[in-house]
């Protein structure tokens, strides 16, 4: 049998760790500057683009997208080559990868500090990105599926098998969650509204999670854990039940981000009964993972590598634990919206994906590189600080957690709260927001250790760009099964079968989900009293949406007698039919909103804005200054309108033409309501003679838009309305 002898492209792979290691970094500065303004909020007072609402979805896409998605390619741009003995299909596809997917993390870096954002949890880059990442998205499958049919390895191993279900699935969940129309170059509106968009984004959001952040590292597991023990995986029948199980079970699971909310019932309960499910074929995972190291623990002691993933698969099943309990209806009332979630994902982020990442990289670049790696003290001493860094960051939220889901339902005996002022919570678990902090800064110590090792042993080694290797030919693939060959078997030899299986797996779910509360309005009853928003309360919300509000607060009251006690009447599917993109949210930093319209003066919503700490005393809300300062403007808002009829918002052409004229109306009827404060008069009258020519009128300023639609918030009914609900359709 003829040998041929080809190169393996290590060009590609080091790029990508690089990109890892400098993006790992930059995503991490940002979620501990993050973590200090929780216990200084005006730590970056008056610049708009260091806001939190405007960095939190920055820190979340770049470990996401940034650290996380180049650690993908990375690895499997180096498994990929050796498991099918050959280079990838195309260096120019490998190359439109990489710079495309960095040029896509530098526009995130810029846009979102700028306010330009969906909103849509893990989805928040507008519409342009939205194409690029699915351009680059579609290069990286196309080199994938090219590089399995050029392969000289007959069979396909399970890392291929998972990297085959990521690129399927990513892509059209991307896809599906990414419909919008835009409005101008940097502006879109969903086009889903209200309970369907909230289900498609987290059918999206949910599998955003297991598509991208498991079922690629799971991939990576199955290939560098028993490369780095040198071991075989413990049992390949186990995997295969993990695989399939897993990509079928994991779509249907993205409802349980919604109980108790205004959701479908039997949507939450389908949510609910797969997530259950899912524990089994994530721990099958687990299991197989942890044990391919039988006969290895001596050498998990000392290799720095072994410990890494050692603890990344316990993060794992500790997550993929956590979960599914936290699906179940009763724990999910106590774990919503509290701090609990965010320790929660941060086991897995910083466990999982982050320590099975450092272990590939400690694995990798001594062999990229043909030398030993400089300082194995160093990696130890970076696993031990980060494995403290872990467990100093998640139990103090833990306890944040389960102390606000207690203090936000408990009574008094004559049926009051017993802790009716939210910021009562926000005060108690301050010194765990501070644990918090010093968690984060030891994780960040411990990466920047390893970015100071690696860089040392890179200098101290050779670069070798294409790395020489051997196999023979593959002849005579049989497209039907032989004597006594396995169904599994021999679809392993099947790239392009294995493929389409793979995307009907996870499609079912998603069908199921999602058309019926789509193309069935029944789902969704109508409320003959809401309307759609009026020219300036739509302004006012895509203020509302710039500034990343929805980060902190909620929109959806469940129907628990605390909440209700609270915040007012729960809320009603009905409610959210003109609202494109939804706002529920996922954590309450701070009350929820929907009912707010009303509740407090214009001026107090100024005043709020202006400083935060005048109106609610202890609070940890930063100023947003600059809406007071800023001209409100005006150019896109008849097109936005226009965009939103196209949507199904029943705005008449009446309306549109005259929108100029209503926004001038309702800003003067809020500028009066704060004239005819004493106190604001006093300032805007100051303001006023400073201004000159450049005083920009009240009536006229975003704060009086954000504002005007905050005021209509949750005012659209009230409970007696609640007998005129129509059956019909939207």
């Amino acid at each position: 049998m003829e040998v041929q002898q080809f190169y393996y492209d290590n060009k590609i792979v080091k790029n990508f760790l690089y990109a890892t290691m400098l993006w790992g970094v930059v995503g991490m500065l940002v979620g501990l500057l993050l973590a200090f303004m929780f216990l200084f909020p005006n730590l970056t007072d008056g610049i708009s683009w260091l806001s939190f609402g405007r960095l939190r979805p920055l820190h979340t896409n770049a470990v996401i997208f940034a650290f996380v998605g180049n650690a993908i390619f990375a690895g499997v741009y180096y498994s990929t080559q050796r498991l099918l003995k050959a280079r990838m299909y195309s260096d120019v596809l490998s190359k439109i990868n990489f710079w495309g997917w960095q040029l896509i993390i530098v526009g995130a870096a810029i846009t979102l500090p700028l306010g330009f954002t969906t909103s849509k949890e893990y989805a928040e880059l507008e519409w342009p990105f939205d194409i690029a990442i699915a351009v680059v998205w579609v290069v990286f499958g196309a080199n994938l599926i090219g590089t399995m049919i050029k392969r000289r390895q007959r069979h396909l191993y399970v890392a291929i098998w998972f990297y085959i279900a990521t690129f399927v699935t990513v892509a059209v969940l991307h896809i599906f969650n990414s419909l919008e129309l835009p409005v101008s170059a940097f502006k879109s509106y969903s086009v889903y509204a209200g309970v369907q968009d909230a289900l498609v984004q987290w059918w999206y959001g949910h599998n955003a999670v297991a598509f991208f952040l498991t079922t690629p590292f799971l991939g990576l597991m199955y290939y560098f854990v028993p490369k780095a023990a040198n071991r075989p995986v413990y049992s390949y029948r186990l995997s295969i039940v993990h695989f399939w199980s897993l990509i079928f079970i994991y779509i249907w699971a993205g409802p349980h981000h919604l109980l108790y909310t205004a959701l479908p019932e039997w949507a939450q309960n389908l949510g609910v009964a797969f997530s259950v499910m899912l524990l089994m074929p994530s721990w099958g995972g687990m299991i197989n993972g942890l044990l391919t190291l039988r006969g290895a623990w001596d050498k998990v002691r000392t290799d720095p590598v072994l410990k890494f993933m050692v603890v990344a698969i316990t993060g794992y099943g500790m997550a993929t634990f956590e979960g599914p309990m936290l699906s179940l209806k009763n724990v999910n009332a106590i774990g919503h919206f509290t701090d609990w979630i965010i320790a929660h994902v941060h086991v897995g982020a910083l466990a999982w994906n982050g320590f099975l990442t450092f272990g590939m990289i400690y694995w990798l670049i001594p062999r990229l590189v043909k030398t030993k790696l400089y300082s194995t003290a160093l990696a130890n001493f970076h696993f031990w600080i980060g494995t403290l860094g872990i467990i100093m960051y998640a139990l103090p939220l833990y306890v944040a957690g389960f102390t606000q889901a207690s203090m936000w339902k408990q009574f008094n005996p004559d049926g009051t709260l017993v802790y009716g002022n939210f910021l009562e919570t926000v005060s108690e678990i301050m010194p765990m927001y501070w644990m918090r902090a010093i968690g984060g800064t030891l994780f960040l110590t411990g990466m920047l250790i390893m970015v100071y090792n690696i860089i040392v042993t890179i200098k101290k080694g050779s670069a070798v760009t294409d790395e020489l290797a051997e196999a023979p030919a593959l002849q005579n693939v049989s497209k039907s099964r032989t004597a006594g060959e396995g169904w599994h078997t021999w679809l392993e030899r099947k790239p392009i079968k294995l493929t389409i299986y793979a995307t009907i797996a996870i499609l079912i779910g998603g069908i199921v989900q999602i058309v019926p509360t789509i193309m069935v309005k029944s789902n969704i009853p109508t409320i003959t009293s809401v309307k759609p928003y009026t020219p300036l309360e739509l302004e006012g919300r895509d203020i509302y949406i710039r500034e990343g509000c929805v980060g902190c607060h909620s929109q959806m009251v469940r129907p628990f007698r605390s909440e209700v006690e609270r915040y007012g009447e729960y809320s009603k599917a009905g409610e959210y039919v003109y609202d494109h993109p939804f706002l529920w949210g996922s954590k309450r930093t701070g009350p929820d909103l929907h009912r707010v319209g009303g509740k407090y003066s214009d001026n107090w919503h100024l005043n709020h804005m202006y400083d935060p700490q005048s109106t609610s005393s202890g609070s940890i809300m930063p100023a947003y200054q600059w809406l007071v300062k800023n001209e409100l403007d005006k150019s896109h808002t008849e097109t936005k309108m226009r965009t939103m009829v196209k949507l199904g918002v029943p705005y008449t052409e009446e309306e549109i033409a005259n929108a100029q004229q209503h926004m001038l109306e309702q800003g003067t009827q809020i500028e009066k309501n704060l004239y005819s404060d004493p106190d604001f008069a006093e300032t805007y009258e100051a303001d006023k003679q400073a201004g000159g020519e450049d005083f920009i009128e009240m009536r006229n300023r975003e704060i009086v838009a954000l504002i005007a639609y905050l005021q209509r918030l949750g005012t659209d009914i009230k409970v007696q309305d609640l007998d005129e609900v129509s059956t019909t359709e939207n």
